[in-house]
């Protein structure tokens, strides 16, 4: 399994790294790898603001306030096939957004880096674009809670 993660940082609030960008990618890979996702993938991350992810969480979900991540699966009906990129030959998962501002304020409150929480909510978020709702599950809840610290136990980012 390939994953080609595209980047774009639409803020100027925190530094977006290689390192961090590489370990996000590692993040998602991990998550599909333990998820026994087996086609090559395709994920969009964008970082943003408070205030850019406050109006696509009132958009997109309804919701008068800013979030920390929000995902954007391409696919249906609980099928992974989706859309196929004919350049690459992979299955387009879909996007991810990040407000990095409500990240860092999540890390501070939460005692532990940036990156631990960056890592964290592109897991959450990957689990979000292959099928898993905390919402509306409470089975789906208590597995992406522990499939999360797993992964990142995994990459030596163990919650404090």
């Amino acid at each position: 399994m390939k994953v080609t993660v595209y980047f774009t940082n639409k803020q100027d609030k925190q530094k977006i790294g290689y390192r961090l960008r590489e370990l996000i990618k590692t993040a998602i890979t991990k998550t599909l790898a333990h998820e026994r996702f087996r086609k090559d993938a395709e994920v969009s991350v964008s970082f943003v603001d408070n205030e850019e992810i406050h109006k696509l969480n009132l958009e997109f979900r309804g919701k008068d306030k800013p979030t920390d991540v929000l995902s954007f699966p391409m696919w249906e009906d609980d099928e992974i096939g989706g859309d196929v990129d004919p350049a690459l030959g992979a299955v387009m998962l879909g996007d991810i957004v990040i407000s990095t501002e409500r990240a860092k304020e999540q890390a501070e409150e939460y005692g532990h880096s940036l990156t631990r929480e960056v890592c964290f909510l592109a897991v959450h978020s990957t689990l979000h674009l292959i099928g898993y709702d905390h919402e509306t599950s409470e089975a789906h809840e208590k597995y992406m809670n522990a499939t999360q610290e797993k992964i990142l136990a995994k990459m030596g980012l163990r919650r404090k």
